[in-house]
């Protein structure tokens, strides 16, 4: 039997086209290659953007920032002085891109200026930090990324 051109080309594309389908198979269906989203309600979290850029400025325009310090003993969050502790509520959320396994959220209920995230609730790597909170009915959101050894 002789293959000419036409049929080589064919063969080779139907080839190709297999090999493409295999791939797009095996990276489905195996857990190994998690292809989650980073949020789970994708449109919900977008409808709100306007509100998180908001909350964003609010704490962008404050004078004194909380600052977000990696120690040894863990993650420690300082808001500033200007205001009374018991009164700022809130959480702090931490997502772990790599695995949304390990993401957790602390509620924020302090008596003293500072928070502390005990290094034996994170795992080593990058971790996404989102404190919102609030003060006297403003709303707050400050955002970091910290990495842990």
């Amino acid at each position: 039997m002789k293959i000419n051109w036409g049929k080589g080309i064919a063969i080779a594309i139907a080839l190709f086209m297999a090999f493409i389908l295999y791939f797009v198979i095996k990276v489905q269906s195996d857990s190994k290659y998690d292809n989650d989203l980073v949020v789970e309600e994708y449109y919900k979290h977008d409808a709100r953007f306007d509100e998180e850029m908001i909350r964003a400025q609010n704490a962008q325009d404050l004078v004194e920032k909380p600052t977000i310090t990696n120690a040894e003993n863990g993650v420690t969050i300082v808001f500033p002085a200007v205001f009374v502790p018991n009164k700022i509520k809130g959480k702090v959320s931490l997502y772990r891109p790599s695995n949304k396994k390990f993401d957790f959220e602390i509620p924020i209920s302090i008596s003293n200026p500072s928070l502390l995230i005990p290094k034996s609730n994170l795992v080593g790597g990058q971790w996404d930090l989102n404190i919102e909170w609030q003060y006297e009915g403003k709303e707050y959101l400050t955002k970091k990324t910290i990495y842990i050894k």
